[in-house]
């Protein structure tokens, strides 16, 4: 399922980043270092994509305190300027400016992601920089990203690489084993992980959309999320007449 040449695929992957950049008129890229592989990726392909003109950005809210040592991890393996942005206070005041007691759902978790987005292209808007998306086709076929959120983007080059394919570029990059092997998470609550959340495994999910193979709880997971979150991946609906 995975025999592909990684090596070749990096390359190609450094070579759309940079084309896309300039095609826009921007002089760089500006990433969001969550401490995950996706992010690692796409902060090692776009650093080699633009060398002088790569920023990180490590914005923790609540989060567990490894991942920010992760995503410094790797921004100093790499040689990758980031800051840090410590979003929590501002969560907390916007919570309290809605009026927000209770924190135990998704609609309130979802507004750290979409906080992240702001940050991402406030840093983008003054380097001339785009923001280069972290998600992957297995997370872009169920719509699990956030809404204007990790999904508010300007590319995302993994798009077409299920989870499995990211974990072989990793490799590929020279991309630390601790952080190829951890438990994906968006990182919306504490212990959260995206295969807990959803029943199923990403080896399960990438094997049904490589091979249209699966069991039928995986199946039925799968095509109830595409469908669900069908909305993610289009522009808004605009009436005829």
């Amino acid at each position: 399922m995975l025999n592909k040449d990684y090596k070749k695929i990096s390359q190609r992957l450094t070579t759309w980043i940079k084309e896309r950049v300039q095609k826009a008129g921007c002089k760089g890229a500006v990433v969001g270092l969550s401490g995950g592989i996706d992010s690692a990726v796409t902060s090692v392909l776009s650093k080699r994509a633009f060398p002088d003109n790569t920023l990180g950005i490590i914005m923790p809210c609540y989060s567990n305190p490894q991942d920010a040592e992760d995503a410094k991890e790797i921004a100093k393996k790499f040689d990758i300027p980031y800051q840090i942005v410590d979003l929590s206070t501002t969560f907390d005041q916007l919570r309290e400016t809605i009026g927000i007691e209770d924190t135990d759902n998704l609609a309130v978790a979802n507004i750290k992601p979409r906080l992240r987005m702001t940050t991402l292209y406030y840093y983008a808007s003054q380097q001339s920089s785009l923001v280069v998306g972290t998600d992957n086709r297995s997370e872009l076929k169920l719509g699990y990203f956030t809404k204007y959120g990790d999904g508010g983007i300007d590319i995302a080059p993994l798009g077409n690489l299920v989870k499995s394919e990211v974990r072989e570029v990793a490799k590929e990059l020279g991309i630390p084993k601790r952080i190829i092997t951890k438990a994906p998470s968006a990182g919306l609550w504490e212990d959260q992980t995206d295969e807990d959340e959803l029943g199923i495994t990403y080896e399960e999910i990438d094997r049904y959309i490589l091979t249209g193979e699966a069991k039928p709880k995986v199946k039925k997971i799968v095509d109830k999320l595409a469908a669900k979150n069908k909305h993610k991946l289009q522009l808004p609906p605009i009436p005829k007449f």
